[in-house]
């Protein structure tokens, strides 16, 4: 609720308070929910179908942001950014959460068993520092109320970012999928379609993501020898 109502009461304010910034609002490749090949790459028309209460949060938001432009004209620019990753990551998100297990494994910490999800969605990657530029570049260069796709260019399963990760141990962790880790109505395809964005801007996505996940682990690696009683949450 956050989501929709947080950004609400910014552009609420925004109009009574008669100001003019640029506001960037970070929607999500998740308003598209499960889409069929046809879909793919995936492209900012393409339609809504949202698979949790984040996601239908995020549709919110979305259409908050481009109503109070066509309404008030405040300068909303969206983004939908595609999966993204790497230092610092919340332990909530796949990739983050593996890293964890992994350097908690390596430290003693815990049993080398890694639980997950659904391994074989497959996403786009992109490194967290990618997207921050993507997003500092957004502001100076992109249209107000306009959308855009933002996302990597590294597509794979899940299952093939795990491998990868597992690459950078040397430990030998047995692999067990967790039924509580398992979502009730799972998002299994995204890839995105990033022309529109690049072609405005001509960024493009630089770290690749073999470097993302050596980054993720190394910090995991990192945060656990000073907290270790973190690898417990």
């Amino acid at each position: 609720m956050s989501n929709a109502i947080g950004t609400a009461n910014l552009l609420e304010a925004v109009r009574i308070l008669g100001l003019d910034p640029v506001i960037h609002v970070c929607s999500s490749s998740e308003v598209y929910g499960q889409v069929t090949e046809k879909d793919v790459p995936i492209k900012e028309t393409c339609p809504f179908r949202p698979a949790s209460a984040y996601a239908v949060s995020k549709v919110a938001e979305d259409m908050l942001a481009l109503q109070y432009w066509l309404s008030y004209k405040i300068k909303t620019i969206r983004t939908r950014m595609f999966t993204h990753t790497g230092p610092r990551r919340g332990d909530v998100f796949a990739m983050s959460f593996f890293a964890k297990q992994v350097a908690a494994g390596e430290s003693g910490l815990r049993e080398l068993v890694i639980y997950t999800g659904n391994l074989d969605s497959v996403r786009t990657f992109c490194d967290v520092k990618d997207a921050v530029k993507a997003y500092w570049i957004l502001v100076n260069k992109c249209r107000p109320g306009d959308v855009y796709n933002i996302g990597g260019s590294r597509t794979i399963t899940i299952r093939e970012a795990l491998d990868i990760l597992l690459s950078f141990s040397k430990k030998k962790f047995e692999i067990k999928v967790d039924p509580q880790l398992l979502r009730p109505s799972d998002v299994t395809l995204q890839i995105p379609c990033l022309d529109k964005f690049k072609s405005e801007t001509g960024w493009q996505p630089e770290i690749p993501l073999e470097q993302t996940l050596e980054d993720l682990l190394n910090y995991w690696r990192e945060e656990l020898s000073r907290s270790p009683w973190k690898a417990a949450q």
